[in-house]
């Protein structure tokens, strides 16, 4: 790997992973992570030890004396459990560190994702993000899990390589050769030899696998494309029945899978290739230290137990000096973690770095002053638009599809960060309707109060909004979970926003085509019932039917960039 894409790697391993090392929970983390260091270091010593017991227990059998082997089985007990048990609470402690570094990490990108319409923007914005849930519910994950897998894993090994190697020299011995009329010695031949082969495997690995790191970031975008696809049809299924659009959505499944199968065969074709090398390459290194160590054993009549401790120690050193090689298929896949997180995390930065040009000003009426709007690609659909509305002058906004209508709705929402202007409403008394209202999962009496927290016991007050909203059918389901969006039909759907609006009685309330649904009587009964139960509210509606005209003082029609025009609706009709 080139310096460059070295640095191309880290520089964004390094944002994610300093977060949470200079959070507020740095010290305990910094706790957690020292205690299983410390567990791990023991480890090593034993395992030391371990190679020493291989000596004498293999000694021990060489002579025959049944009197040291039991105390020699005994020594190899307390070892063992000693390595059983540091190996357990190492690890439910690494878990541990694992939970808590990936809550706040969850919680952290959470709270950026959701400040000030992040999660909006993104969709409306040239940082668009393919299935940001899977970044924030799997990739957090395999990135905490990985990061602490491979970091503590590459710690041990390297305390392992340094113990391991003195021991190794020092049982190795020297190698001596003749060249010509020259007698050379190597010392601690067998270090170089483990320390050649290790480096050729590394070598050879990273030219065969390296093309993983890619194919894997590949792999979980297709997958996420075709479990969110089926999600998709799910969430439409009533849509997609009545427009009989089973074939259509089929192909669309059995592409986005054919995405995924391709992508997954040049994986398995690439991981054939490295996992013949890397078995191959595992399996003589259990040979080749007995093939080395042989000459040294039977020429000067070592112990067993010598050749059985070489080859372990071989072993462990070529374990350590091949950590990256056994590894190679966990560092592809949090490689493309890392580049999925990071681009994650830059669109949600870039998103928020964007400075809406809007004001806004507190006032009893609702004032627009040279108020511009534009789509995302700069194209301008509003300009400079005035208008004072009073109190109780509600309102109706038409106008041609895509005249921006609809927009201008969002920018009085102070969602649409493509705006300049001047906005003057009262701050604390408002609320937006979208055509489509949303329902949370879970009860229906959750559906009601949503988005408060606080939901309330009061079943007399539910009842009474039902009945008006004419859903009484369903006061006796308020503690029923279900799925009400596809319970309800959406003009049940939209009545039930309405009684969202009678429960938080709000002074100024937005209403964009929000009873689109519902026919031209109940229309006139919701309109006629809002102004009787809530006297005091101020409508401004988008619509097109002139059915609305009516529960309205004035008309704001929009042509188009800075052509508008405002007029009574009694000068109309």
């Amino acid at each position: 790997m080139s310096i460059k894409n070295f640095k191309k790697n880290i520089s964004p391993f390094w944002l994610l992973f300093k977060q949470y090392w200079i959070s507020d929970e740095k010290w305990p983390a910094c706790g957690l992570l020292a205690i299983v260091i410390i567990l791990n270091l023991i480890s090593v010593y034993l395992m030391l030890k371990l190679t020493d017991w291989y000596n004498e227990f293999y000694t021990i059998l060489q002579n025959y004396s049944y009197k040291d082997f039991w105390y020699s089985a005994g020594k190899f007990t307390v070892i063992a459990f000693l390595l059983i048990l540091l190996a357990v609470y190492a690890l439910y402690l690494q878990q541990m560190l694992q939970i808590r570094w990936r809550t706040w990490m969850t919680n952290n990108i959470l709270n950026k994702w959701l400040h000030n319409k992040v999660y909006y923007q993104l969709q409306n914005s040239n940082y668009i993000t393919d299935n940001p849930d899977q970044r924030i519910q799997e990739d957090i994950d395999l990135f905490v899990k990985l990061t602490l897998n491979l970091g503590i894993g590459l710690f041990k090994q390297i305390v392992i390589l340094i113990a391991f190697i003195a021991l190794l020299w020092q049982l190795s011995g020297s190698f001596s050769f003749s060249v010509g009329t020259h007698h050379l010695v190597i010392p601690g031949f067998m270090v170089w030899i483990t320390l050649i082969y290790s480096f050729f495997g590394t070598f050879i690995t990273h030219k065969v696998g390296h093309q993983l790191i890619n194919l894997n970031f590949n792999q979980q975008k297709y997958e996420a494309d075709f479990r969110f696809s089926l999600m998709r049809l799910r969430e439409n299924s009533e849509c997609i029945a009545f427009y009989h659009g089973e074939a259509s959505e089929n192909l669309s499944f059995k592409n986005r899978f054919f995405n995924i199968i391709t992508n997954f065969r040049s994986i398995m074709n690439r991981q054939k290739i490295l996992t013949g090398m890397t078995v191959s390459y595992s399996q003589i290194a259990v040979i080749l230290p007995l093939l080395i160590a042989a000459p040294r054993y039977f020429g000067e009549t070592l112990p067993i137990g010598w050749f059985i401790q070489i080859s372990t120690v071989f072993g462990r050193v070529q374990d350590a000096l091949s950590y990256l090689v056994d590894s190679y298929t966990n560092i592809a896949e949090w490689l493309s973690v890392i580049q999925r997180l990071d681009t994650f995390n830059t669109h949600i930065n870039n998103v928020s770095a964007i400075e809406s040009l809007l004001q806004i000003k507190p006032a009893d009426n609702l004032i627009l002053k040279n108020l511009s709007i534009d789509l995302p690609n700069g194209k301008n659909i509003i300009n400079n638009l005035n208008l004072h509305l009073a109190a109780h002058d509600d309102l109706i906004i038409t106008g041609a599809s895509g005249c921006g209508k609809s927009t201008l709705l969002r920018t009085l929402a102070q969602i649409w960060p493509f705006s300049q202007g001047t906005i003057s409403i009262a701050p604390d008394s408002i609320m937006f309707l979208p055509q489509k209202p949303y329902l949370p999962l879970g009860s229906l009496r959750n559906a009601l109060y949503y988005p408060q927290h606080d939901i309330q016991d009061n079943d007399a007050a539910l009842e009474k909004v039902l009945y008006l909203c004419k859903l009484d059918k369903f006061i006796n389901q308020l503690e029923t979970i279900k799925d009400w969006s596809q319970i309800l039909s959406l003009g049940e759907q939209q009545r039930l926003a309405f009684a969202r609006i009678l429960l938080n009685a709000p002074q100024w309330l937005f209403l964009d085509e929000s009873t689109s649904a519902l026919d031209e009587p109940t229309e006139e009964y919701i309109y006629t019932m809002l102004k009787s139960e809530l006297p005091e509210i101020t409508i401004i509606s988008v619509g097109h039917r002139s059915t609305l005209l009516k529960h309205h003082k004035y008309k704001l029609t929009l042509y188009g960039s800075d052509k508008y025009n405002l007029s009574m609706i009694q000068s109309i009709q």
